[in-house]
């Protein structure tokens, strides 16, 4: 090959989009599962330039003939170019997470910070908040040592930290919904950042914006800008807009992979726009109410009649769970997906939500709706789940002409949002 990815486990890297994205060249994932095999794929070296991922970005430095200072300093080669059968190593997830903290402002000088994690990106994340001169750095991990002044998960809570670091995979896909850190007694946080990128905000992101902490940010930038700095090593040219090629490509990104979750009343026409949106948008369509009935085997209103709304409630919830923990899909919700916060959680970690607000008086009464069967019922429901449309939403698109013209306004929406 002549540019990819080497790695244990690769399934559900973004590294080839990202690339082919940037440069247009091919570029190929190579899982490698042993050590073994990896070992043999460096002899060979098959390859004009590669980068590396978990677990073997310390093993690569064997086979390399030079290696940049940054990257012998941390201890961790990411990026490998194959000059006349010599190889050189770098390590650009140094300058590709000193770029996310610029981005959104992060100071570590004279802060406390706390990382999570004892693994490779620990070093490159450390060398950051220790080069830009952090005060005290503390290594957080399941099975601290004490010799090396690591902390427990109980400990870290003590510690007055303003920046928090997750270097960990606890959070990641396909185990989301979990945090290795409960961040909600510790106060006078700065900022806390997550280099896992899938899901776009982990629980412990989705914990801190709720708390109000100034920062709260991903990996995908991250990912994104140690992926460019990869291809001006692999290319031996520097971009002329390193950075304006970095926010292109992460916002195209965000726009190819994240959910778009449609939220409003029963006959708001989710399910219409749901289905054009995603032809337009080339997602998949998800109906929430449709695959409940799927999974369940019954009606909802067979449903409600046996179980009443908590039954429902309660096989919603697993469904929205199911469908968003994955990707590059147009979810219709049901209408009363936005009374449990755990469904808002699920669709915002992986995901942009759209209200689709269609007047009261344009929407339908009965039609096989257990909770809207009298028009009574329906304006009462509608006052009440309102103000819960209103604050879930990262967006409102009204719905009072045509399909086309909330179509249009949903896009314009998506730009919007996308473009910052």
């Amino acid at each position: 090959m002549e540019y990819g990815l080497i790695g244990g486990q690769l399934g559900h890297s973004y590294s080839k989009v990202i690339h082919e994205m940037l440069c247009g060249y091919r570029y190929d994932l190579c899982p490698l599962p042993t050590e073994e095999e990896v070992r043999a794929f460096m002899t060979r070296r098959q390859f004009r330039a590669i980068n590396v991922t978990i677990p073997y970005k310390l093993v690569v430095m064997e086979y390399c003939s030079y290696i940049d200072p940054h990257a012998k300093a941390i201890n961790a080669v990411n990026t490998i170019v194959n000059r006349n059968g010599l190889l050189y190593g770098y390590n650009t997830d140094y300058p590709g997470f000193s770029y996310l903290c610029d981005a959104h402002g992060v100071e570590f000088k004279d802060r406390t910070v706390l990382i999570l994690g004892t693994g490779g990106t620990h070093n490159t994340t450390w060398a950051v908040a220790h080069d830009r001169g952090a005060k005290q750095i503390y290594t957080v991990s399941r099975h601290p040592d004490p010799e090396k002044g690591e902390l427990t998960y109980a400990q870290a809570l003590t510690t007055g930290a303003q920046i928090i670091i997750n270097t960990t995979p606890v959070g990641m896909y396909p185990n989301v919904g979990v945090s290795a850190l409960d961040i909600t007694s510790m106060p006078g946080l700065e900022a806390v950042i997550d280099v896992i990128y899938n899901p776009d905000k982990t629980e412990l992101i989705l914990r801190a914006e709720e708390l109000g902490v100034p920062v709260a940010v991903g990996g995908l930038e991250m990912l994104v800008a140690q992926a460019v700095y990869a291809a001006e090593f692999f290319l031996d040219r520097k971009f002329e807009d390193a950075g304006a090629e970095i926010a292109r490509v992460t916002s195209e990104l965000r726009r190819e992979q994240l959910n778009i979750a449609l939220i409003g009343m029963p006959s708001s026409g989710k399910s219409t726009l749901g289905r054009a949106l995603a032809e337009r948008l080339g997602k998949r369509f998800v109906d929430l109410d449709e695959e409940i009935v799927k999974a369940d085997g019954r009606s909802i209103p067979d449903i409600f009649a046996a179980e009443g709304e908590a039954g429902f409630r309660k096989l919603e919830a697993a469904q929205t769970a199911r469908f968003a923990r994955e990707n590059r899909q147009v979810i219709s919700c049901g209408g009363g997906v936005v009374k449990d916060p755990a469904n808002l959680r699920a669709l915002h970690a992986n995901g942009i939500v759209l209200f689709i607000d269609r007047p009261l008086e344009d929407l339908l009464v009965g039609g096989g709706r257990p909770l809207s069967t009298s028009p009574e019922a329906l304006k009462t429901m509608e006052a009440q789940r309102r103000p819960l449309y209103l604050a879930a939403a990262d967006a409102v698109i009204p719905n009072k002409t045509t399909p086309a013209d909330a179509v249009t306004a949903a896009m314009e929406a998506l730009d919007e949002i996308f473009s910052h």
